[in-house]
């Protein structure tokens, strides 16, 4: 009998992404190993979970780590099939990482974020504290 093995699903299309959400998925990409299991996933469409081992290099417990914390996040969905793990991605799970991202991109194509983000807004005078004027009163 299949069971999914689901830690985290996708929010809901219907339901705002948060940073929180983004964040967690951009974590649980944050490792090199990750990025490899997903780009062999991408590649394979699904993978059992002794052939990521292989694939990937490492020890297997390592790999196990790196798997759920890839399932966590939902990236991943593990299919149990006695005695093996069928892995495959996600692709919903990606897609508030992914939107934002494009968002970057749009706005980087129109033009928008060229120039020094550092800068004030024109108009704007910049305002000294009490400790920037050397004044103690």
């Amino acid at each position: 009998m299949s069971a999914a093995l689901r830690s985290r699903q996708a929010p809901p299309r219907d339901r705002p992404t948060t940073g929180e959400d983004i964040a967690a998925i951009a974590k649980a990409l944050g490792h090199p190993a990750r990025i490899h299991i997903v780009r062999l996933l991408l590649e394979k469409q699904s993978c059992i979970g002794c052939d990521v081992v292989d694939e990937v290099g490492l020890a297997q417990s390592t790999v196990s780590e790196h798997l759920r914390i890839l399932r966590a996040a939902g990236i991943i969905i593990g299919e149990i099939e006695r005695p093996r793990v069928c892995y495959s991605l996600n692709p919903d799970s990606l897609r508030p990482l992914a939107a934002l991202l494009d968002a970057v991109f749009q706005k980087d194509s129109d033009g928008q974020l060229s120039g020094s983000i550092c800068c004030p807004p024109s108009g704007c005078t910049p305002t000294n504290s009490p400790d920037q004027t050397g004044d103690s009163t």
